[in-house]
């Protein structure tokens, strides 16, 4: 079984923090982030789409430069 990281996030057996997949959902991570990310996206929008939509490259980055 995989530890738990920093903020809650895993880590998989060499270590490394699990990063979000492509594939999650913007309703997703409103319940980690709050109802107010991605504030006029819609809930079923895919994280790899919106990163694309915002010019990000990760959710770490997305974060940072759109999420206050």
């Amino acid at each position: 079984m995989a530890k738990k990281g920093l903020d809650g996030r895993h880590r998989d057996k060499t270590g490394r923090i699990d990063k979000k997949h492509g594939n999650t959902l913007v309703g997703s991570l409103r319940k980690t982030y709050g109802e107010h990310f991605a504030a006029g996206r819609r809930k079923d929008m895919m994280l790899k789409t919106l990163l694309v939509e915002t010019g990000t490259e990760s959710l770490h980055e997305y974060l940072r430069k759109h999420h206050k």
